[in-house]
């Protein structure tokens, strides 16, 4: 029979195997993970600033949202709130201004951060570049339904549509404030990415959506201007573009201190590094906008 000589150290090295084992196991299972779920274009800041959001809080953060669709986007952000829990803490992304009425009703805290623009699109062929604010009402609620009217080729428009979050104020309420003031004779989507590649399906078509989504250059669009003004964060900040929604994040009322301060540090940010934003045409601001 062969004997094996123990050392000091070979001791030491096999009581400290369980220990060892002990402690990936529980970095493996580590509940202190901050999950954030909710809209696409809230999603662009939050991934934009993740490492320096978590370096600042101590907190790794897994964040679902890109590229999201009609009823996952808001909703989806409002129910990962609602989820959050002591042991796992989670809040939300939305890209639509949140009623007084829901807020209360939901126990929820809002925190802004940016304003996106919302640009008016149609095909990359169309031959009009602007229209007045008037117009593109008329357009979409159905008053003007051919493109010589403003200007452009005798053919009738297109309208495309993305409708979403019909009981929150703000967001594409601002071109008409109700989904039955849009004309009947419409498509409708379910999220931007349908948005677009409608949009660019026909030369005679319009439609709306955030700044935040990047169209690539094969979507065969392009951005009309309003008022002779361009859907930039600049003419945002000086009051001139029209069109526009509020991106913010959102946690229960009675959430933990340590998260509720993380989504300070995330305004915080924002504020400090638009640069991050710039491709984007988001506007940081932390005031809310009124309706």
């Amino acid at each position: 029979m062969r004997y094996i000589k123990l050392t000091w150290i070979n001791i030491l090295f096999i009581l400290s195997v369980p220990l060892l084992f002990t402690s990936t196991l529980s970095k493996a299972n580590n509940t202190d993970v901050i999950t954030g779920a909710g809209a696409h274009s809230s999603w662009v800041i939050l991934n934009k600033i993740k490492p320096l959001l978590e370096k600042e809080s101590g907190h790794a953060m897994k964040l679902f949202g890109k590229e999201s669709m009609l009823g996952v986007g808001c909703n989806a952000g409002i129910k990962s709130t609602a989820q959050s829990t002591a042991n796992h803490e989670s809040f939300g992304m939305v890209c639509c201004s949140l009623s007084d009425k829901e807020v209360s009703q939901k126990a929820l805290e809002v925190f802004p951060l940016a304003i996106e623009p919302l640009m008016i699109l149609s095909h990359e062929k169309n031959p009009v570049t602007n229209l007045s604010i008037k117009q593109v009402k008329a357009i979409f609620s159905g008053n003007i339904t051919n493109w010589q009217a403003v200007g452009g080729h005798n053919k009738p428009i297109v309208v495309v549509t993305r409708l979403h979050c019909k009981k929150r104020p703000g967001h594409w309420k601002r071109i008409l404030p109700t989904a039955d003031n849009f004309t009947r004779k419409r498509i409708n989507v379910q999220s931007a990415d349908e948005m677009v590649k409608r949009v660019g399906d026909f030369e005679s078509s319009i439609g709306h959506a955030g700044t935040a989504w990047l169209r690539g250059d094969n979507s065969h669009t392009k951005i009309i201007s309003v008022n002779g003004f361009l859907p930039t964060r600049a003419n945002l900040k000086n009051g001139n573009y029209p069109f526009f929604r509020q991106l913010s994040v959102i946690t229960k009322q009675d959430a933990s201190d340590e998260l509720k301060n993380m989504m300070r540090n995330a305004q915080k940010i924002v504020m400090q590094h638009p640069e991050l934003f710039s491709e984007h045409q988001l506007l940081p601001t932390t005031v809310p906008v009124t309706y």
